[in-house]
């Protein structure tokens, strides 16, 4: 399922299709005669991969100019294709820090905004588009639209979490956070079973600003939800090391694993190993923010342990407080079903983004990475099935096999959604492989 060559663009998860990316500094230009920008490429399906018929997209990696920046308020002014990374590791020893962080540094700025992401924080910060204050789109007809919450409202929320579908997304404006150090305290605690996950979930968040638990998904019976908790937040300067961390560059995976590394004695074997390097009393460390915010990112090109048919991740939230048990009842029929994911990891969730289709509400995020088999769809229905039943979600960047219909049933809001691209782009001329597949453009 990887691509192979110039003539294919893949997303992360494997899945690939023909087409090119058109790079340049002027991102106007090269997006007005594509029908999707794309970033760092990566949401792990098909939402940053090219529609049926097209050759190419708009590769916004040259355009990620610092634009402008206050000081006393903390609001910055950014070209799309700035990556988190370069953001980041800029303003962490000036002391400020983005206000929400996805789990990989490895995303652009306007890849941010059309996922609307969130990070371990949600249950106080919100998702990034929260902390949005303008966007400056090309839209389908060609019209250059600045947006905010106060000029051209409607827009504004249709594009954070609109996955790139109401506009190539140019410049974002957002405002950083004050940090009082780069360095991050952490706590560590192993848990016997799901209720505790929960209940330790819940007590954190009202200490802890950045809470995520990692989940042995192949426990069962008594063990169902066994895992690991984790919390943090920045270490105040008596706290933190003298000197500030560096960027780190982890080692590199240099081939794609054979498909049947990964299996469920393999799975079995690390979910034991990593459950033991954790105590069942909590323990307390500064770490390095990387560690902290984006583990995967330590081992470069991680995504091809899954080998040649990639993986895909399904991640949903569930409303945890309006159907209590709705996590425990998904959790089950992932773990009767025999899917064996090598990482799980669920969240506190808070408030629902003001997107039109910004994933997260109040609830529980479950997020299984699934490695591609004869038997995945199958399983990704009807694990979309059980969250349909319980009022929940399904997260668009991470997904690759969620049928239109189910999409629909899932979504309520997206009569609204489809209303406002209507109005901005009734031809469908804004389009990708995915809104092919889950919302009919034409192919």
């Amino acid at each position: 399922m990887f691509g192979r060559g110039a003539a294919r663009l893949a997303g992360w998860g494997g899945i690939s299709v023909p087409g090119r990316e058109v790079r340049s500094e002027d991102l106007l230009a090269v997006a007005r005669t594509v029908p999707l920008t794309r970033g760092l490429g990566r949401s792990y399906g098909d939402s940053s991969l090219p529609p049926p018929g097209a050759t190419a997209v708009a590769g916004s990696t040259r355009a990620d100019r610092i634009l402008a920046f206050d000081p006393e308020s903390g609001r910055l002014r950014a070209e799309a294709g700035l990556s988190l990374r370069e953001l980041a590791w800029f303003f962490l020893p000036r002391g400020w820090f983005p206000p929400v962080v996805p789990g990989t540094q490895y995303v652009t700025l306007g890849g941010m905004v059309a996922a609307d992401v969130h990070g371990k924080n949600h249950h106080v910060a919100g998702t990034f588009g929260r902390h949005v204050t303008a966007l400056r789109l090309l839209t389908a007809s060609g019209e250059v639209v600045t947006c905010s919450r106060t000029h051209e409202p409607e827009l504004f929320r249709g594009t954070l979490g609109g996955m790139g579908l109401t506009g190539h997304i140019l410049d974002v404006e957002l405002t950083l956070v004050r940090i009082p150090s780069p360095w991050i305290v952490q706590e560590t605690q192993r848990l016997a079973n799901l209720e505790a996950l929960l209940d330790g979930l819940n007590a954190s968040a009202r200490a802890w600003p950045h809470t995520v638990c990692w989940l042995d998904a192949l426990a069962a019976g008594d063990a169902l939800g066994r895992g690991v908790l984790m919390r943090g937040r920045w270490a105040e300067p008596g706290e933190a090391p003298t000197q500030p961390p560096a960027p780190r560059r982890g080692p590199l995976v240099p081939f794609q694993f054979p498909g049947w590394a990964l299996n469920d004695l393999s799975v079995r074997a690390f979910n034991a190993l990593y459950r033991s390097l954790h105590p069942r009393q909590p323990r307390r460390s500064v770490v390095h923010p990387e560690k902290f915010f984006w583990p995967l990112d330590a081992v470069r090109h991680w995504n091809r342990i899954y080998g040649a048919r990639g993986f895909t991740q399904f991640q949903c939230v569930l409303p945890e407080e309006e159907r209590p048990g709705a996590t425990r009842r998904f959790l089950t029929e992932v773990a009767r079903r025999g899917g064996s994911s090598f990482l799980c990891v669920l969240k506190d969730c808070g408030e629902q983004g003001e997107g039109l289709l910004s994933f997260l509400r109040p609830g529980v995020s479950v997020a299984l990475d699934l490695p591609v088999r004869r038997t995945t769809r199958a399983l990704v229905e009807a694990l979309a099935d059980v969250v349909i039943a319980e009022g929940g979600r399904i997260f668009l960047a991470k997904d690759a096999f969620l049928r239109a219909d189910q999409f629909a049933a899932l979504e309520p809001r997206l009569a609204a959604f489809n209303r406002l691209r209507d109005h901005w782009d009734p031809e469908r001329r804004l389009r990708s492989a995915q809104s092919v597949r889950l919302l009919g453009d034409p192919a």
